[in-house]
């Protein structure tokens, strides 16, 4: 049994298994989800688990060069993206509108739902190299 990062099976297997600008994406509990694209489901109830206890953990676990957000986040749910701007460096964050990230979660290896149920609480996460 593994001792450190996540226990998560399925997650894991997608984190291994990411190449160079592959992307996932931390969704909350109202994102819909492309036909064909690999859904990890942890919700359990509204709120949880919350968007930022997944974020910390992808954080700590994959290399990140890029990360993608839907504009409105910074209208709509201005706490969210404090707390995504404390951890993650600006410079590598980058806006979309709502309805293009929609679009590109189809081309995503997988997306992990969460239980947020705050809005536009959805993240893009582009995976980097570590040379």
């Amino acid at each position: 049994m593994k001792k450190n990062g996540t226990l998560n099976s399925e997650i894991d297997k997608i984190l291994a298994d990411l190449g160079h600008t592959d992307q996932i994406v931390i969704a909350d509990a109202g994102l819909p989800i492309p036909a064909g694209v690999k859904k990890i489901d942890l919700a359990l109830t509204l709120n949880d688990p919350p968007f930022q206890k997944l974020l910390d953990i992808l954080i700590k676990e994959m290399e990140i060069e890029e990360v993608i957000l839907a504009s409105e986040i910074k209208s709509e749910n201005p706490e969210q993206l404090k707390l995504i701007e404390e951890k993650l460096p600006k410079d590598k964050i980058h806006y979309v509108s709502h309805e293009e990230f929609k679009e590109k979660t189809a081309y995503t290896q997988a997306i992990i739902r969460t239980g947020e149920a705050t809005p536009y609480s959805n993240i893009i996460l582009q995976s980097g190299v570590l040379f």
